[in-house]
Formats: structure tokens, C-alpha cells, sequence
């Protein structure tokens, strides 16, 4: 089966995946981009998994603050390498992931951190598994995952802290 450049260039543009990641999954897809958009998720998912033990001791740290300046949030987020810290993909999820914070108040990074016993609800107190504020279809951890399968390194939130003027 022939696969069309610009079916290549049009998966691509959806997934941020590479040109022969992209060919591969159409050809396995017969050239459905949909299909081919859910191989390149579970190969994604994969990858993240394999990387999940890997250090991250690089990273950013990212300041937002609402308009009107009442909300402010900071978060570090740590990657492998400086390189990767410097691109536009990791900036980009920093500043959503600020962005989360100020917006939807977590109190914990995972459920991990969540106390025994705390009788709270785990999708709002918990970050990584918070609805992501731009594509609630989406939760935080699911846009993360897919970061990493683009940057091809591990990445995680080491912390952040939220302001809001009054409290």
C-alpha cells in the first residue's frame, strides 16, 4: 500500500510524531489517520512506561499568573536532560501545567502523595489525574505521556505551589 505524503504530513501535524513513526502506523493502519492516531497513543504510552524509571534530575520551573494578577502558580517540572528542558514542546507543558495549577487547585501531584485515609475526591485533589483544563477529554497525566512520547525522555512534576490573593 502507498501511503500519500501529505497523509504523513497531516498525522504528523495531529500527533507530533516522527515521519516514519507516522508512515509506519498508517501502513499498519491501511491509511485510516484515526486508527493510525490510536497506534501511535499506545506506542506512546509504551514508550512512557519504558522511560518511567529513567532519571529526571533537568527540568524548568514555570511561574503563571492570571490576569489581574490574584492567582498565581509555580510548578517544577524535571526532565533528563537540559536539552530537552530548552524545547518548545517541554516549555510549552510547563506552562500548561502552571496554567492547571492556578486554574483547577490541586493539592497533591499523584495519588501516591494522597495521605491514608484522607476522605477526598482523587480526580480534583490529585494534578496528574485532574480533566486537562484545554482538552478535558484529556487528564494532566495523559498530556505528560504524551510529551514524552514526542521528546523521547522521561518527564515529571516535582512540585508547585498555588496563590491566590486573600488566603
Amino acid at each position: 500500500m502507498e501511503i500519500l505524503t501529505s497523509r504523513i504530513k497531516e498525522l504528523r501535524n495531529q500527533s507530533g510524531a516522527g515521519i516514519m513513526e507516522c508512515r509506519n502506523a498508517l501502513l499498519k493502519a491501511e491509511g485510516d489517520i484515526n486508527r493510525a492516531l490510536d497506534l501511535l497513543k499506545e506506542q506512546g504510552l509504551l514508550k512512557a512506561q519504558k522511560k518511567a524509571e529513567r532519571a529526571a534530575s533537568e527540568g524548568l520551573i514555570e511561574a503563571y499568573i492570571h490576569h489581574g494578577g490574584r492567582i498565581a502558580a509555580m510548578i517544577e517540572v524535571n526532565c533528563e536532560t537540559d536539552f530537552v528542558a530548552r524545547t518548545g514542546e517541554f516549555k510549552q507543558l510547563a506552562h500548561n501545567l502552571a496554567m492547571q495549577v492556578a486554574a483547577m487547585q490541586p493539592q497533591f501531584i499523584s495519588k501516591d502523595e494522597v495521605p491514608q485515609g484522607a476522605n477526598i475526591e482523587h480526580e480534583v485533589a490529585c494534578l496528574l489525574l485532574q480533566p486537562f483544563i484545554k482538552d478535558t477529554n484529556k487528564t494532566v497525566q495523559d498530556i505528560i505521556v504524551e510529551t514524552v512520547a514526542k521528546v523521547g525522555e522521561n518527564i515529571k512534576v516535582k512540585r508547585f505551589v498555588r496563590y491566590e490573593l486573600g488566603e
